[in-house]
């Protein structure tokens, strides 16, 4: 009789059957706790997301990230100027004699002393962020009837900062040889900048 008491409702019960009761509550806050905590995880993550997914880069600035330059056109002796992340790069096709000038010059006497090996991948190909690192002219050289300073590189005629065969900084205010973007040769006749 006391069994089939308890199972109806309204039923006094004892003490042990209130304790069970009690822990029966608690689980069930404990799991209904825990079903709400990761039902607003998963919604800040949702509200998140597209946020943090539109500080990403858009198409078209990823596809100015990189430049593919073909070296097959450009002559022994010949530069030419590219636009990368909206600034001109340089790149040159040495000759061995600017190559040997280059290599030759006493580290000691460098502002910014950094071998040519450092700045090339292949000595005959000098690639460089063609902005003078005074205040951001863009330096001559690039065209044969440019002026190439005293060490037949660059000549930045703002400031007048010279720049040899390497693109490093011989003479004038510039503090920094010019910069080496990252780049690598894809083919023998083609490299990608960025």
């Amino acid at each position: 009789m006391a069994e089939t008491l308890a199972t109806h409702p309204g039923t006094p019960l004892g003490p042990e059957a209130h304790g069970a009761a009690a822990e029966h509550g608690e689980k069930r806050r404990d799991f209904l706790t825990l079903v709400t905590g990761a039902f607003a995880v998963v919604g800040a993550g949702a509200i998140a997301w597209p946020f943090i997914h539109s500080l990403n880069p858009s198409r078209d600035v990823l596809a100015l990230s990189t430049t593919e330059v073909d070296l097959a056109p450009i002559q022994v002796g010949q530069a030419v100027t590219v636009v990368w992340r909206g600034k001109p790069v340089f790149v040159r096709h040495r000759t061995p004699q600017e190559i040997a000038a280059a290599r030759e010059v006493n580290l000691a006497e460098l502002r910014d002393p950094q071998p040519d090996e450092r700045r090339v991948i292949k000595p005959e190909w000098l690639v460089m962020v063609g902005v003078c690192t005074h205040l951001g002219c863009v330096p001559l050289g690039q065209k044969p009837t440019d002026p190439k300073g005293e060490y037949g590189g660059w000549f930045c005629p703002c400031h007048g900062s010279h720049y040899d065969t390497s693109g490093r900084i011989r003479k004038g205010p510039a503090p920094a040889n010019l910069a080496v973007p990252p780049y690598a040769f894809i083919s023998d006749t083609q490299i990608r900048i960025g």
